[in-house]
């Protein structure tokens, strides 16, 4: 199944989360981690009307997951999985805008397969992991390198509003480990590597994590980048594409949003 948050610009209604069924949005009494029903209300949307459509109490990331990447920043692998959060704050959805922040001079992206939590993970084993997991959605997990070389530790550079944009639904039927993921700037590819090439796969991702910190529904695991980061600046289209490994395996799709320098009215929704 497909969840998405929506927010149709032309309506005087609260963002609310519907089941999309082809071109119709099957309206959700509550958010699909939570168990939510279809309310029988059936509506029509379109791209535009697509919010960010997770509403986490922590967004967990996991760093140096690909080891082309560790390389190409000079950093060794890890011998287990590097941890860092994000805050909620961070969050955008589809069509929205990362502001690049003024205390930064290179503003980088890194496309990752991001996993929704859908239900509590205390300390649970990598055999039962994929249980409490509901599905899986496009992440960007955007980096202020110099202010993260700088401070070492990764709160500041990874912490900006709008660094986190997600979406453009969640995805419940494929395969974690089948997928390809790219990201692309102005139409040109500069990420794209595959899922079968993480070193920790996503249910050992959930059940280390779980044993450091309990996940709750709706919480939000950014699984780590392929090689190929890169500078973005600000009238630059940043899309964060998961498809399928093959023919036959099922993606995500694209999530699209912009650059805007602060100042230019651009926020996120």
């Amino acid at each position: 199944m497909r969840f998405a948050r929506l927010a149709p610009p032309d309506q005087d209604r609260p963002a609310f989360f519907a089941r999309l069924d082809g071109a119709a949005a099957l309206v959700l009494d509550a958010p699909p981690w939570l168990g939510g029903k279809t309310t029988g209300e059936a509506v029509a949307w379109t791209d535009i009307d697509l919010a960010c459509p997770v509403v986490p109490t922590k967004i967990v990331c996991v760093g140096r997951n690909y080891a082309a990447h560790a390389q190409e920043l000079g950093n060794d692998v890890p011998v287990e999985p590097l941890l860092f959060l994000k805050p909620p704050s961070a969050l955008i959805g589809p069509g929205q805008s990362i502001v690049l922040p003024p205390e930064s001079q290179r503003v980088e992206h890194e496309a990752e397969l991001g996993v929704v939590i859908g239900r509590r993970a205390r300390a649970v084993r990598p055999e039962e992991a994929l249980d409490h997991v509901l599905g899986y959605t496009c992440v960007g997990d955007i980096t202020a390198r110099d202010l993260q070389r700088k401070d070492v530790q990764f709160t500041r550079g990874k912490g900006f509003d709008t660094f986190c944009p997600v979406g453009p639904w969640i995805e419940t039927a494929l395969d974690p480990a089948a997928l390809r993921v790219r990201a692309v700037v102005n139409s040109q590819v500069r990420q794209d590597g595959m899922t079968s090439q993480m070193i920790w796969g996503v249910a050992e991702l959930v059940a280390y994590i779980s044993r450091v910190m309990t996940l709750e529904p709706g919480d939000v695991i950014a699984t780590g980048t392929p090689q190929g980061v890169g500078p973005i600046v600000s009238g630059d289209e940043l899309v964060i594409d998961i498809a399928g490994a093959t023919a036959e395996a099922r993606g995500i799709g694209a999530l699209r949003v912009s650059v805007a320098a602060r100042g230019d009215g651009a926020s996120g929704r």
